[in-house]
């Protein structure tokens, strides 16, 4: 660490209340700022020295403002073991899992040393080893797509495989990437590249000439200071609404006994607030260094053929807009860390399943089970991610069978009353995940349960009670008059593309969240029971060939006796 750098911090955590090391984690989104106005002035033609630069500026964070020597160890041991996996073990298919298991398991380690250490306002390396988790997992999978041939690969795949191994220099550049080093994004290597060597800013023949986007002398990445301004000055409200609302909302104020002198609709409101706090945290830090990304030039997404409009939307890791306005819980997840939404996706489940076979099961309980371990071990996480899965599914069946009577039949357009809809299940979605993401701010199991019983458990009683509706003749009562409904307009009953689901997606996981437990507890058993079959199938087999091997060596013998 650098003399004296923690005075300034420990003066200002005195002003504001937050810890010196939040107060230095803001300030060095800040510092990416300059910083990435200066890498995206070196040359082009240079990316040696774009890579040193990045490497230095990652340094320099990791030790000379945070004192992580011991993080810049664990940096270097994931990233080698699994460049030394990806360089011996290319064409192996276990390879990607070695390297995902070791990063995990790596992690966790961290992971516990900092829950053990119980304090939670510090900055250790467990935050940019989450993100190192993500690129590296990627990374080796992207190595072993790029030995496969291509008719067996996705077009996300395609455009992901790295058909050379990069060199050492552009590999530690990709590891290091300081404006998302301590909290992300994260992105695959092939985007670094792109970036790197400005290939990602080739325009397509297509695009008028006059549309291509304003670039500054002989660079090659367009202008991205407006865009990345914008992010830096939403980031900076979020942050001063955080600063400002935690001295009134912190989730101290659940446990405070002054608490239960309040009557039930104010205290869900509050719990409301704690949780608004607590996410105005992530989108001030996620804005802040999205907007640095940019102004760098690695957030470009490419350009309107017809209006010439930049997109600058590559790394957006969050909506705030979609998640408190959201009026289903997949709305509300899918709008929330959507860097992990993709990696869970991609990484994980597609790739537990087997080639030519829809993802089951396995895949929603392998990305489960990731979602939650490379979060950590508190048990708040738990809590929250078992109740949101059971909350999802009972959102599914309101909007499969409640939805469609303020839909017209014929063209499944919203009727005049469908506002009163939109609203109840804003207002239903929004206090319900007020509850559900609790525990995720408190973290303890004891706490957890002591602020969910002050509101009489109430989500857990709703969602329990839908769940109880719906698996009763009253579901079967409900899609008879959908039913009649639709008949009586003259159409046959479909389910609506709005209502999840023409091509599939809507059975995958959402941070790794299942969609339906209910369907993947009778999938597991379906699979069960066809592994028992299989198994027995085998046995039986075995035993007719070892059968059909004595009454030969039988006739054999007889033959020779003869």
């Amino acid at each position: 660490m650098l003399p004296y750098i923690n005075k300034p911090f420990e003066w200002l955590s005195e002003v504001v209340g937050a810890s010196p090391d939040e107060l230095k984690l803001i300030f060095s989104f800040l510092l990416s700022y300059p910083l990435a106005g200066l890498l995206k002035r070196v040359p082009d033609a240079r990316p040696q020295y774009k890579n040193l630069f990045i490497i230095s500026g990652g340094l320099f964070y990791l030790v000379g403002l945070y004192s992580l020597w011991a993080g810049v160890r664990t940096l270097f041991i994931s990233s080698a073991v699994t460049y030394a996996l990806a360089y011996y073990l290319p064409t192996s298919a276990y390879m990607p899992w070695i390297a995902f298991v070791f990063l995990m398991g790596h992690m966790a380690v961290n992971q516990l040393s900092r829950q053990f250490a119980d304090d939670p306002s510090s900055v250790d390396i467990t935050g940019a080893q989450m993100v190192l988790v993500m690129k590296l997992s990627a990374f080796a999978w992207n190595v072993f797509d790029g030995t496969l041939p291509e008719d067996q690969l996705s077009d996300f795949q395609k455009s992901r495989r790295i058909l050379k191994l990069p060199n050492l220099l552009d590999y530690a550049g990709y590891v290091l990437f300081f404006p998302s080093l301590m909290a992300g994004p994260a992105f695959d290597y092939n985007e670094y590249r792109g970036w790197i060597d400005c290939s990602m800013f080739d325009v397509p023949a297509t695009v008028d000439p006059a549309k291509k986007p304003p670039t500054r002398k002989k660079r090659k990445i367009p202008r991205s200071g407006t865009p990345a301004m914008m992010k830096l000055a939403s980031g900076v409200v979020w942050i001063w609404l955080f600063l400002n609302l935690s001295k009134y909302y912190s989730h101290q104020v659940l446990l405070d006994d002054r608490y239960m002198n309040y009557g039930f609709l104010r205290r869900v409101l509050i719990m409301h607030m704690v949780g608004f706090t607590a996410r105005c945290k992530y989108y001030g830090v996620w804005f802040m260094a999205e907007g640095s990304c940019i102004l760098a030039g690695l957030g470009y997404n490419g350009v309107d053929p017809v209006t010439g409009k930049v997109y600058w939307n590559r790394l957006q890791n969050i909506n705030p807009w979609g998640v408190e306005t959201a009026q289903n819980s997949r709305a509300y997840l899918e709008n929330w860390n959507m860097n992990t939404n993709k990696w869970l996706r991609y990484y994980i489940y597609l790739r537990v399943t087997p080639r030519n076979r829809k993802p089951g099961f396995r895949a929603s309980l392998a990305t489960f089970v990731t979602s939650a371990f490379w979060h950590g071990f508190y048990p708040g996480y738990y809590l929250s991610f078992i109740l949101a899965s059971f909350v999802q599914q009972a959102a599914k069946h309101y909007r499969r069978n409640i939805r469609p009577f303020f839909l017209d039949p014929v063209t499944q357009k919203p009727l005049p009353n469908k506002k009163y809809y939109d609203i109840a299940s804003w207002l239903a979605t929004q206090t319900t995940f007020s509850f559900v993401v609790t525990p995720f701010v408190i973290l303890r199991l004891d706490q957890s349960l002591q602020a969910w019983s002050r509101v009489y458990f109430y989500a857990i009683a709703t969602t329990g009670a839908s769940m109880a509706f719906f698996a009763s003749p009253a579901k079967a009562h409900l899609r008879r008059m959908l039913d009649q409904r639709t008949r009586a307009a003259g159409v046959k009953m479909v389910r609506s593309a709005s209502t999840d689901s023409l091509t599939g997606k809507g059975q995958e996981p959402v941070l790794g969240l299942s969609s339906d437990p209910g369907r993947d507890i009778d999938e597991a058993i379906r699979e069960l029971r066809e592994e028992v079959e299989k198994a027995r199938g085998e046995v039986k087999g075995a035993a007719g060939d070892g059968k059909g091997r004595e009454e030969g060596n039988g006739k054999v013998e007889g033959r020779k006796e003869l």
